[in-house]
């Protein structure tokens, strides 16, 4: 019976819509994650272990401490912060003591900035589960991924007699931005990975539609930039500044304008700049957020290159010194056709739901592609599918799914792979 472990993926969901974390910071998440893996006896491994710090990008580090002293003041153990070396993330590992392959199953964990929406049609305000933290929600489900997660673990371990072989449970931080995918597939946790499956609720499919996705998702770069100027009276001195608004202006408009590649699609984004400290003052110091994305990686490697070339010509054209971070970054899905038609073939097994033809996903990026780079690189198979929900679009302050007939969609898919690739040997 499945009815105690859906109760639990929804009570949980709900629990986590309340405590939105932004990337790197969801501490609170990983101790309700860990605190039920250790009530269930299921070991972890978290820490510099499970991501692999030299490929970490985007991570405030005043952001990691105020949200560990956040997660202290709601009663997280500081031996449990200790624990994370200031990392979250974590592998769940479910030995079943018995030879068999070893399958892996990843759920993001973090939220987005975004205010949640207080109309009484929207569920969580309605049942009282609303965000509690200004500015902050889950508006792109990953709430409901980690909670599915939490549940799947526990039905496996309560199963495991009846299963062989081993798994791993990849609770990832920092999917938005693309951060947190990399520095989890470094970890060197995924090298003996032979099955591996993500899922996303949402996107195109509707309640009780599933769809495995083969390709679509686009490679990306995120930058940070900063520039440095020269602060000056506008009024009396202007000729001794060097403005970095200015320049940050003009690289703006030059990003905008660097030629598509004609072997695929591409997209270029400055959606974030922010400059000056008053009208009549030179600015001294300008910050600007972008992204480049494309249908390969070399269409997205052209576009970042070209972005560097811009900086370094702004910074001599305008006499400010400018600063590059790429803070996210994802890849292109790699196929595995013999993962898809097994993962169909769980779909099909599952009682009430329409399974759509595989195709392609949406023109955004999602990092469990480096995930399943790794993986396959290692001679296993990878994959990735939608789970339907309705909605009025991602990111947004109304998002929200239906819990309660959306999640037990997800589980038993999870459920009804493992227990295909997982067979016990007669």
């Amino acid at each position: 019976m499945l009815t105690p472990y859906i109760k639990e993926a929804v009570e949980y969901r709900r629990a986590i819509h309340r405590r939105p974390e932004e990337g790197w910071t969801e501490f609170e998440t990983m101790w309700l994650v860990c605190s039920h893996l250790k009530k269930w006896g299921i070991p972890y491994i978290c820490g510099t272990k499970a991501v692999n710090p030299d490929f970490v990008m985007g991570r405030n580090e005043v952001l990691v401490k105020d949200a560990i002293a956040r997660a202290i003041a709601h009663g997280v153990p500081q031996s449990f912060i200790d624990e994370t070396e200031g990392y979250t993330g974590c592998f769940a590992i479910i030995d079943t003591g018995r030879a068999g392959p070893v399958t892996c199953f990843r759920f993001d964990m973090d939220a987005l900035p975004v205010r949640e929406s207080q109309d009484p049609n929207h569920a969580p305000a309605r049942l009282g589960f609303a965000s509690e933290i200004p500015g902050f929600m889950h508006a792109c489900g990953h709430d409901a991924h980690t909670a599915c997660g939490l549940a799947l673990a526990h039905w496996l371990v309560d199963h495991k007699e009846q299963l062989s072989g081993k798994f791993k449970l990849l609770f990832q931080p920092a999917e938005e931005g693309v951060r947190g995918g990399r520095p989890m597939a470094e970890s060197g946790q995924l090298d003996d990975v032979n099955w591996y499956v993500a899922g996303h609720v949402g996107g195109a499919c509707h309640s009780n539609e599933v769809q495995v996705v083969t390709g679509g998702f686009m490679a990306s770069s995120k930058f940070d930039i900063y520039f440095k100027g020269l602060e000056a009276h506008a009024g009396s001195h202007p000729h001794a500044g060097h403005s970095a608004l200015s320049a940050a202006a003009c690289a703006t408009m030059m990003i905008n304008g660097i030629p598509r590649h004609g072997e695929g699609d591409s997209r270029i984004s400055v959606g974030k700049l922010i400059a000056g400290s008053g009208r009549n003052i030179v600015a001294a110091d300008a910050m600007m957020q972008m992204e480049v994305r494309g249908v390969t990686h070399e269409v997205n490697e052209f576009l970042a290159q070209n972005v560097q070339h811009i900086i370094e010509g702004v910074e001599k054209a305008y006499q400010v010194k400018a600063r590059i971070e790429r803070v996210g970054e994802a890849t292109t899905l790699e196929l595995c056709p013999v993962l898809y038609d097994k993962l169909e073939q769980t779909m099909h097994e599952v009682d009430g739901i329409t399974v759509i033809p595989r195709g392609p996903g949406s023109s955004g990026s999602e990092d469990c592609s480096w995930q399943i780079r790794k993986i396959v690189e290692h001679g296993g198979q990878a994959g990735f599918f939608m789970y339907g929900c309705e909605h009025q679009g991602h990111h947004r302050p109304d998002f929200d799914i239906q819990d309660e007939t959306n999640m037990p969609v997800a589980l038993k898919v999870f459920i009804n792979f493992a227990k295909k690739v997982n067979k016990p040997v007669a």
